[in-house]
C-alpha cells in the first residue's frame, strides 16, 4: 500500500480564559481547528490561516505547543499525518462566522469544560499542555 505524508496546523485561540473549539458531526465530535499547510505557506501562518477560515476569528500566536502524529487509510493510501499546533490569543472575529463547508460550529468553553469536551485523546493532551502554558503566562500556579 502507498504511503502519502501530510502536514497540517492548527491552533487553541483563547479569549479571557475561555477556549474556541469546533465542532463536526452536528456536535458529535469536538477538536481544536485545524487543516493543511499550503505550498510556501509557514506552518505558523497555516495555523492562523485554518484557525480563521474554520471558527471566523483569528489569533495572534504566542507559543508552540506539541505536534500529533498518527495514521489512517484513505482512498486506498496509507497515510501519516503531522498537526503541528500554536497556542494563539484571540486578536478579533466572532465564532458566530464559521464556515458550515467546514465545521458544525465553533463555541467558546472555559478551560475546564474544553478540556472535557475535546473529542480525541491526543487533541486533549495538546490542549492541557496549552493549559499549562496558558496559566505560566498568566502568573497562576502550574501544578
Amino acid at each position: 500500500m502507498k504511503t502519502e505524508h501530510q502536514r497540517s496546523a492548527g491552533g487553541l485561540v483563547v479569549r479571557r480564559g475561555e477556549v474556541l473549539l469546533i465542532s463536526l458531526q452536528g456536535g458529535r465530535r469536538w477538536q481544536i481547528p485545524k487543516g493543511h499547510v499550503e505550498n510556501q505557506e509557514t506552518v505558523e501562518a497555516a495555523a492562523v490561516r485554518e484557525v480563521r477560515e474554520e471558527t471566523g476569528v483569528t489569533g495572534r500566536p504566542v507559543g508552540r505547543l506539541p505536534s500529533i502524529e498518527y495514521w489512517f487509510v484513505e482512498d486506498g493510501k496509507r497515510i501519516h499525518k503531522r498537526v503541528d499546533f500554536y497556542l494563539l490569543d484571540y486578536v478579533e472575529g466572532s465564532n458566530e462566522s464559521y464556515d458550515p463547508r467546514e465545521v458544525s460550529g465553533a463555541e467558546w468553553f472555559p478551560w475546564p469544560r474544553a478540556l472535557s469536551q475535546i473529542t480525541f485523546d491526543n487533541e486533549r493532551r495538546v490542549a492541557e499542555s496549552a493549559h499549562q502554558e496558558w496559566r505560566r503566562r498568566h502568573g497562576e500556579e502550574v501544578p
